[in-house]
């Protein structure tokens, strides 16, 4: 589990197509301080399980499915990510539950440059639409973000400075492909809801 708290920007130092799949490797002096074979971190939202870390480098498997579903397959050598290590039970929960499972994708239609942050709208793949709700949370490649508008076909965060300058999103242009995970309580309220 994650909590949307980016912890550093990475870089992808290699790429490797493996059978179907892939083999990342990141530049994360943060995250890869303490990382060990089996440790769980979020690239850009997605949770993958480090296979090695060996100075401030870690390799990742990426199967089709993470690559199907995710802008992971996207990536090029040089391309920067965003970093969280999972969660540990004795830490303060700073932005919201994140699993780490992404949901699909969606395409960065806006972006108003304010003063001091930005208001930015994305497409919202009609699979999604029921579990976006004004003011809830949603994680935009692995952001906790509070969505502060939504229709049916897209919604719109603000990009504090801090969010601008300490992730991925501050390069973000129209027509980038980003990584969404819905609220997994809006999920499993749906189920148990539809169940009855």
């Amino acid at each position: 589990m994650f909590t949307g708290i980016i912890e550093e920007k990475g870089e992808v130092v290699a790429i490797d197509q493996v059978g179907g799949g892939a083999v990342l490797s990141v530049r994360g002096p943060v995250v890869t301080s303490d990382a060990k074979h089996g440790d769980s971190i979020a690239v850009n939202g997605v949770c993958l399980t480090v296979v090695e870390a060996k100075d401030d480098v870690f390799t990742v498997d990426v199967m089709r499915e993470s690559l199907d579903r995710s802008s992971l397959g996207g990536l090029v050598h040089g391309s920067p990510v965003n970093l969280e290590r999972a969660v540990r039970a004795d830490q303060r929960l700073g932005g919201h539950i994140v699993q780490g499972h992404v949901d699909g994708t969606a395409v960065l239609l806006s972006r108003d440059p304010g003063e001091r942050w930005d208001d930015v709208r994305f497409s919202l793949p009609e699979a999604l639409a029921p579990y976006v709700a004004e003011k809830g949370s949603i994680a935009i490649d692995g952001i906790s973000l509070t969505v502060t508008t939504v229709d049916d076909e897209s919604f719109g965060v603000s990009l504090i400075p801090t969010t601008l300058q300490l992730t991925t999103m501050g390069d973000r242009k129209v027509g980038d492909v980003v990584n969404i995970e819905v609220d997994v309580i809006a999920k499993y309220v749906e189920r148990l809801v539809v169940r009855q």
